[in-house]
């Protein structure tokens, strides 16, 4: 096991799966050179091809490589006090997971978890071997960027995609004016616009009765369009997402997204993802119009009645694809319809056209899956990261982390994998 920077090494053709692209396409054959999918069909003749790694998937499931839209890859937290700050996400905490796509964001603390560190760490974790990028900003209203405009961090970095995560509807948030919101959506569009992305603005929603009420008084006030809000942790109670069936449903849909998070902390079995799913679609609202986002990392508080906190949780990628895998099992929710919500959709709302679907040319992104629909293997770019249920690539630093500081190999790898 080892950190191996650069592009896959080899060709891979993966034979006999059944692919869901995520829509399903029957048992095809897959050739994967150069990081992306060069070829889909069934039975590619292999002969003759050098440098090939055939992999046998006959019996197993082959989707798109999860997208994470929500995760606090520096690390969260902190309303506790210092010592409750979570810590950064590692390369393998991801493509254990799936996740070969990941979103990073700052939260409650803009402060100690400052912008130039979550860039620093994207751009870690992609030399590892996954694709990432963040969001400009964090809770606070006015909004603290790298460039000092949302719309140059938009159109002169690369990896940011978007403004977020602002906290609506929250104890902890700026308590932001109507005019602060639109303004902040309109310079998240016209950047957008400007540097070819989508320009999303990734909406923290809390607790509070005001609920989706800002975003939709923009909508109805200004000539901005639905997509580009994100609201998410739509799942946090019932009351809230009620209201965000009214909201999606509302001008048929017309762009209006629902993010539900899986790494929510609640007492209520029906505000899990896989429950919330069930109820949303049972709702008419369009499964194109929701995704889930984990929260990774993020600090999972515990308030009173009073508001006064009492305790902590820490946010997990790994609950992803476990309430995909909890909809389709407890709810009912046909897979290729469930596994939308952690490819196609997200890749749709974040303007990733390579990302979240299997077609020629896009990204080789792969999630081999076996007939449990547990993780067998997956690929980012093109490289095994897990592979018959064995971690195959850590991050640089993640062995001496799992071992120690070990005396006899100070700054070595291990050899041989870990099962996962």
């Amino acid at each position: 096991m080892s950190f191996v920077p650069g592009g896959a090494a080899i060709m891979k053709l993966i034979q006999g799966a059944e692919v869901y692209a995520p829509e399903p396409l029957g048992r095809m054959d897959v050739l994967v050179a150069g990081g992306v999918i060069a070829c889909l069909q069934p039975g590619i003749p292999c002969a003759g091809l050098p440098d090939l790694e055939v992999v046998d998937a006959r019996g197993k499931l082959l989707v798109p490589g999860f997208i994470d839209g929500h995760v606090h890859i520096l690390g969260g937290g902190g309303e506790g006090g210092y010592a409750s700050r979570t810590p950064e996400i590692l390369l393998s905490d991801l493509t254990t997971a799936g996740v070969t796509t990941v979103v990073g964001c700052l939260g409650t603390d803009g402060t100690t978890r400052a912008l130039a560190g979550l860039l620093a760490k994207a751009r870690g974790l992609e030399a590892e071997g996954v694709t990432v990028f963040i969001y400009t900003g964090s809770y606070q209203v006015p909004v603290r960027t790298v460039t000092g405009s949302v719309v140059d961090d938009l159109i002169l970095i690369d990896k940011v995609i978007g403004v977020g995560e602002i906290a609506l509807s929250d104890h902890r948030s700026s308590q932001p004016t109507f005019e602060e919101v639109a303004r902040i959506a309109a310079e998240a569009r016209v950047g957008g616009m400007l540097s070819g992305k989508a320009g999303v603005v990734n909406v923290h929603m809390g607790a509070g009765e005001r609920m989706l009420g800002l975003i939709e008084r923009v909508l109805s006030e200004t000539e901005i369009p639905a997509k580009h809000f994100i609201p998410t942790h739509i799942n946090r109670n019932q009351a809230l997402l009620r209201a965000g069936i009214g909201y999606a449903n509302q001008d048929a849909g017309r762009g209006r997204h629902l993010d539900l998070t899986s790494s929510l902390i609640t007492d209520d079995p029906a505000l899990s993802c896989a429950a919330a799913l069930a109820t949303l679609l049972r709702a008419g609202v369009s499964i194109d119009s929701i995704s889930f986002s984990s929260d990774g990392q993020g600090s999972l508080p515990l308030f009173d009645a009073g508001g006064e906190y009492s305790g902590l949780g820490v946010g997990k990628v790994s609950t992803l694809f476990l309430e995909v895998q909890r909809a389709v099992r407890a709810h009912g929710v046909p897979f290729q319809e469930a596994v939308k919500v952690i490819t196609s959709t997200p890749a749709a709302y974040l303007g990733l056209p390579a990302k979240g679907r299997i077609r020629v040319g896009a990204d080789a992104d792969l999630v081999l899956l076996d007939r449990d629909l547990e993780i067998d293997a997956v690929l980012a770019m093109g490289r095994f990261m897990v592979k018959d249920h064995e971690l195959k690539c850590l991050g640089t630093f993640e062995q001496d982390l799992m071992d120690g500081l070990d005396a006899k190999r100070p700054f070595g790898f291990a050899a041989s994998g870990r099962r996962v």
